[in-house]
This record gives C-alpha cells, sequence and structure tokens, in this order.
C-alpha cells in the first residue's frame, strides 16, 4: 500500500486515540483500555509503515527536515505505549497524538528537503539513531517537565481542580522526569561521542553550531542531574534547566537543519 493513502489512516486514528484518552483522563480511570490501547497500535503500525517507505526509500536513507520529525514520533510513541503498563503516560499521549498525525501527513506529502544517501557506514548509523533516540527521550522529558511545572503551581496555590486531578501524584511525575533524563542523557552520550569518532570534521562549518549547542545542552542536563542527587535540586529548578537544555537541543537539531533545507536548500 501506498504512504499517500496509510499516513491519512494513520492521522485519523493518532486523534481517535487522542479523543478516547481525553475521555479516559477525564473519567479518572486508572487503567488504559482495549479499544485505546487497539487504536492506538493501529496508528502506529500503519506509522511505521509511513516512515519505513518515506525515510527508508529507494535503497537508501531520507533525514531531511519532514521526515526526520515523523521518524522521531515513531520513536516517542513506541517508547511511551510500551512504558503505559508501569508508568502513566497518558497525558503525555494527549499531547504528543495529535502532533504525530501532523507529522505524518506532513512527511508524506510535503516535499523533499534533502537528498537520499546511499551509503552510510555502521558507525554514522550508531551516530543517527542514538541521537534519534536522544531526541525522542528527551522530548518526553521535556513534555514531562511542563506537566511538573503546572502541576506544581496548582499545588503551591492550591487549587484542586483542573488538571491537578487527572496527574499522578507529584513525587511520582519527578520520578519519572529524572529516570527520562537519565536515559537521554546517557543516548546523548553516545551520540556525541560517536560523532567525534564517526564524522570527519564535527567542527566544519556546516556543523559547529549544531556541535556547541548539543554539548551545551548536555551539560545542562548533566548538571541537573548531579545537583538533583548531591543537592535535592526539584521542582522548578528542575524544570527551567529542563526545558532550558531541551531548546538548545532542538534549535541544534531542527534549527540547523531548517535552515539548511528549507532557508539556505541544501543538504
Amino acid at each position: 500500500m501506498s504512504a499517500n493513502f496509510i499516513a491519512p489512516i494513520a492521522a485519523l486514528m493518532y486523534l481517535v486515540a487522542a479523543g478516547l484518552l481525553l475521555l479516559h483522563v477525564s473519567q479518572r480511570r486508572q487503567q488504559v483500555n482495549r479499544a485505546v490501547v487497539a487504536v492506538s497500535l493501529v496508528a502506529l503500525l500503519c506509522h511505521a509503515v509511513v516512515t519505513w517507505e518515506t525515510v527508508f526509500a529507494g535503497g537508501g536513507v531520507n533525514l531531511g527536515f519532514y521526515k526526520v520529525s515523523a521518524l522521531m514520533f515513531l520513536v516517542i510513541n513506541v517508547a511511551c505505549i510500551s512504558s503505559l503498563a508501569r508508568r502513566p503516560l497518558q497525558n503525555l499521549l494527549i499531547a504528543l497524538f495529535p502532533l504525530s498525525a501532523l507529522a505524518v501527513l506532513v512527511s508524506t506529502f510535503a516535499p523533499d528537503t534533502a537528498p537520499v544517501s546511499s551509503q552510510l557506514s555502521a558507525g554514522m548509523m550508531l551516530h543517527i539513531s542514538s541521537s534519534i533516540l536522544a531526541y525522542a527521550v528527551l522530548t518526553l522529558a521535556a513534555v514531562q517537565s511542563a506537566l511538573l511545572a503546572a502541576q506544581d503551581h496548582q499545588l503551591k496555590h492550591r487549587h484542586t481542580r483542573g488538571i491537578i486531578q487527572i496527574l499522578p501524584p507529584l513525587q511520582l511525575m519527578e520520578s519519572m522526569l529524572f529516570e527520562l533524563l537519565w536515559i537521554g542523557v546517557s543516548l546523548l552520550t553516545i551520540a556525541i561521542v560517536s560523532g567525534f569518532v564517526f564524522i570527519d570534521d564535527i567542527f566544519a562549518q556546516s556543523l559547529v553550531h549544531k556541535t556547541v549547542l548539543t554539548m551545551i545542552a548536555w551539560l545542562l542536563f548533566s548538571l541537573l542531574l548531579w545537583g538533583h542527587y548531591q543537592l535535592g535540586w526539584r521542582s522548578q529548578t528542575a524544570v527551567r534547566l529542563t526545558l532550558a537544555g531541551f531548546a538548545l537541543l532542538m534549535l541544534a537539531f531542527f534549527g540547523s537543519k531548517l535552515v539548511l533545507e528549507l532557508v539556505l536548500q541544501r543538504a
């Protein structure tokens, strides 16, 4: 089946799943029902097929701006759905599913912004895959930190209605955030080290801003983890540093790709 046919189905299933999850959360159900899981899995399967046909096309790899966005959302959704049995991630998926629907459609129907790379070494594949996984996990951490900030604000102002009613306890929210940060920083470390090893000139003019911003983001995330376990940093400090590191990371990756591929129209 063509990606042009499957992509709208994936987008529709994501929107249906988001609506069901919103209903589920508003009714304060503790467990995700089978209908939500089934629709989410259909959306995920269709998304995977679309990604395979658009990113891994023609015997090569297309890592253009739109294609990578769809690939990242696929990785994020796989991580979230596979963790639903252990962690209450429904709130994250309510936000992620509509964005995933948009990413699938844009990836399929928007024009290509980069040529297909036919030859990638094992080292470059390690760098690319660890980078995408790191960005995906740290995106989850950023969304988690935003929810944590909203929850902390309502608790401090003694609001008992709204988002506070549908989120897990604050301590669990913080624990989930730091779990995501540990995984994300570990993957980002692999991505940075493999970049230094396998990229010929990582400080070339087209890569220097990406390299520098990524390293600053890594330092912020690492500082936060050290401060949490050594100095007890929590709540608002964790939120600020997580969002600052995430902003730098997204600017490094998507900012550089946007300028090179969409503005300058260079791969």
